[in-house]
């Protein structure tokens, strides 16, 4: 590891220790708060009192004029569908998203400036609050008031937002849990006479025949397989070796693959790719893809991983390579297969659940947060702010909205924070998974579509979710930053060794790997899981 890398680890440690240290100011903040009985009492049904009801926006700079992020036509809609029935004023507070959980440390140890409904992505910070008392058991409220919320979530999905049995948050609903993609040129195939790989060995065969017979005629610059320091490029290669810890499920953090049965395997499957020049030999200086992205619309690359659709959106990746090459041809595929898992095409899946919304305990509005949430789930509000107005934002089509492209600004303009607003939803959701995934490809160019569904296909098949344990996994929030520091090396470091030092490389970075935290991590997660089980 270099001096900078080490600088690197420890600043993101001590970020971490921060983070835990501003939690622990929740207790003092939250100590004199009202109850779930006393907060219920403020219910404008029971007084007819106006009331003001405080909800999180994400702030992310980038408000078209006329709007704010405060004052803008999902608010003015929020106001009139919701809060005057209710006779409730609702007052958005924006935090902006890349200080989205240093400020909300600030808010809950303060009480009293706390937002009603706040939310976050991260568990191991939903879990502090929790286990904190900073937050209220929704549990009861949703029994009263949440009748559309839990249709709309579902038992599976409000799991994530339990802690030990108790619902301290209501999880958003994620509309796709499709993840990772292959793919492939096939006018490479086609000059060469192959036939698309459909397992990891015939995959490593036709690397093989790209750089040796160079059917693009890019000489010394082809690409094989576009590689990245990215979890879209390296989890697809990892999860074909691993062995998934329980039926279709295994541990959900990313830096927890070292801890899996075939990890090793796949760094050794890596380091063959690279010493013989069938990756991208300076992926690991390409965190943000942009070289990936470049080598592919440049026509350098054979193969690659990536998450779904994310090469097809408008004037994408996709598109620019068609354009600088107009005979080429890309297609999805099922390349890479799991021996660890009876030869499956093994991917990660998202779990069901988006954000973490909670409610504080201090706040005096947990009927009317409920109320507000539930509200969204009904009807066509999560379809409102997320796409607007039938007939002026978009036209439905056999169930599907889709956009009209010929709106004015000013209308397209009305749901620019629609993602932000409608919080019970991460993604379009207007139906089930099959409804959405056809929503969302209703979102791409016309001639990506039929690419897209293939896309969503293979990232369907074989997929392995997480497992959600009802209590925090303590060592998760304790070591994760450096541990998730600590993969990135494992991956270059195991690349790149010579092939003879490959062992003595792998086995000192695990090493250090486990003695940062993985230990650690591993025993409690394996105590978590004989436990839940």
């Amino acid at each position: 590891m270099t001096r900078n890398t080490r600088r690197g680890v420890m600043k993101k440690a001590m970020g971490a220790a921060l983070a835990t240290v501003m939690g622990v100011a929740l207790l003092s903040g939250c100590s004199g708060s009202a109850s779930n009985e006393e907060a219920a009492s403020g219910s404008t049904s029971t007084n007819g009192e106006r009331v003001t009801l405080k909800v999180e926006v994400f702030d992310r700079g980038n408000s078209p004029s006329p709007h704010t992020i405060t004052n803008n036509w999902l608010t003015q809609y929020v106001q009139k569908e919701f809060g005057d029935p209710n006779n409730i004023d609702v007052e958005f507070v924006p935090i902006q998203r890349s200080e989205e959980t240093t400020k909300l440390n600030v808010l809950m140890a303060s009480a009293s400036d706390v937002p009603d409904i706040v939310f976050v992505y991260d568990s191991s910070v939903f879990f502090r609050y929790a286990q904190q008392g900073g937050l209220t058991d929704v549990g009861p409220l949703l029994e009263e008031n949440g009748s559309n919320i839990k249709s709309y979530l579902g038992d599976d999905t409000l799991k994530f937002g339990q802690l030990e049995g108790t619902q301290f948050a209501i999880p958003g609903k994620r509309a796709i849990t499709a993840r990772y993609n292959s793919y492939i040129r096939q006018d490479w195939l086609d000059k060469l006479g192959m036939k698309a790989p459909t397992t990891t060995d015939e995959l490593y065969e036709t690397l093989k025949a790209f750089k040796e017979k160079d059917p693009g005629g890019v000489g010394s610059k082809v690409i094989p397989m576009g590689m990245a320091l990215a979890p879209a490029q390296y989890e697809p290669l990892i999860y074909s070796f691993i062995k998934p810890v329980q039926g279709d499920l295994t541990y959900s953090q990313r830096y927890e693959l070292p801890l899996h049965e075939g990890f090793k395997e796949s760094m050794q499957f890596l380091n063959k790719l690279y010493n013989e020049g069938l990756i991208s030999q300076d992926f690991s200086l390409d965190e943000e893809r942009e070289q990936l992205n470049k080598d592919f619309q440049n026509g350098l690359t054979g193969f690659m991983t990536e998450d779904v659709g994310q090469i097809l959106y408008a004037d994408g990746t996709l598109d620019n390579l068609y354009k600088n090459l107009p005979d080429s041809k890309v297609v999805a595929l099922d390349a890479l297969t799991n021996d660890n898992a009876d030869g499956k095409h093994i991917k990660s899946r998202y779990g069901t659940n988006g954000m973490y919304i909670m409610i504080p305990k201090s706040s005096k509005r947990s009927v009317e947060a409920v109320k507000y949430l539930d509200w969204m789930t009904s009807g066509n509000n999560l379809l409102t702010m997320s796409t607007g107005v039938e007939g002026e934002n978009y036209d439905m089509v056999d169930g599907i909205p889709v956009i009209k492209e010929d709106a004015s600004q000013e209308i397209k303009d009305r749901v620019y924070n629609g993602g932000d607003m409608a919080i019970m939803a991460n993604g379009k959701v207007i139906g089930d998974q099959e409804m959405n995934e056809k929503a969302w490809i209703a979102g791409f160019p016309k001639n990506n579509q039929e690419l897209m569904r293939e896309s969503i296909d293979v990232a369907n098949a074989d997929t392995v979710g997480p497992i959600v344990f009802d209590r925090p996994i303590e060592a998760e929030s304790k070591y994760g930053t450096a541990l998730n520091d600590k993969l990135k090396i494992i991956i270059v470091q195991s690349a790149m060794a010579k092939p003879d030092q490959f062992e003595a490389v792998y086995e000192r970075e695990m090493n250090d790997y486990m003695n940062i935290g993985g230990s650690a991590l591993k025993e409690e997660l394996e105590q978590a899981l004989q436990a839940q089980n």
